[in-house]
């Protein structure tokens, strides 16, 4: 990457008092884990069954099992690439506040981030939707591919297990939501990494920081629509540009 914009986004680090990171799909690509948009993404392969619809169906509850068991498969196995562990030594380097994040891996966790804040929940636990029992997400998956049959709470008889994830028609979690909306108000240095930005509400966040009086830097492989709000914009490899930018904040 560019060494003088590396030079200059760094020095924007090193000089904010309060930097939030925002990402997206993009940040886990190089560690293997499919955009599920992207052709040949499990949104592309089968149709959207909606939370409502899982709520009232045993056919649509398998179904949705279906497709999240081969999900599963895409990420399950995956480690944190080189710009999830440099978020994560920004993070304990009281460079960042923390990050705010669409995606489900839990691959910033693995990377050493404690402030995460989930607006899609998280795929490695399976929550009961009628009792709030929680589960790991690998012994659950690995029982429905045996047996292709839904697996059963075992806090309460019927309760229907689901991904503790956001499914389409299902409101985001509204405490994350407001927590994450404070972040972006109180930043001044808001990093939108590997985020198409066209995903609202969460897609809202980074507009929320400008507003506010932050800088945005964007780096993501494609256009988005806040690019014309963006300080910087980066089209390069996530990995590599953050490792130069921290090469540069190091220095």
């Amino acid at each position: 990457m560019n060494t003088e914009v590396a030079t200059k986004i760094a020095g924007w680090l090193a000089e904010a008092k309060n930097v939030v990171v925002f990402t997206g799909a993009g940040v886990s690509t190089e560690s293997g884990i499919p955009d599920f948009r992207s052709p040949g993404g499990v949104w592309s392969k089968y149709r959207t069954v909606y939370y409502d619809e899982f709520m009232a169906s045993a056919e649509a509850r398998h179904e949705y099992w279906q497709q999240k068991a081969e999900g599963h498969r895409e990420f399950a196995d995956a480690q944190p690439n080189d710009g999830h562990r440099v978020i994560g030594q920004w993070e304990r380097d009281g460079t960042i506040r923390g990050v705010v994040t669409q995606n489900i891996d839990g691959l910033h966790q693995m990377g050493g981030n404690r402030e995460v804040l989930e607006l899609h929940g998280t795929a490695r636990q399976i929550l009961c939707q009628d009792c709030g029992a929680r589960y790991e997400a690998g012994p659950l998956v690995a029982e429905f591919l045996e047996t292709d049959r839904v697996p059963e709470c075992g806090k309460c008889a019927t309760g229907r297990l689901k991904h503790a994830t956001i499914s389409f028609g299902q409101s985001l979690p509204a405490d994350v939501l407001r927590e994450a909306a404070q972040w972006c108000r109180q930043t001044d240095l808001l990093l939108a990494i590997g985020s198409s930005l066209v995903v609202s509400p969460a897609a809202d966040l980074p507009a929320t920081a400008v507003r506010n009086g932050a800088r945005l830097v964007i780096i993501n492989r494609d256009t988005t629509p806040l690019d014309s709000l963006a300080d910087e914009v980066i089209r390069e490899s996530i990995g590599t540009t953050l490792m130069a930018i921290n090469a540069c904040l190091a220095s």
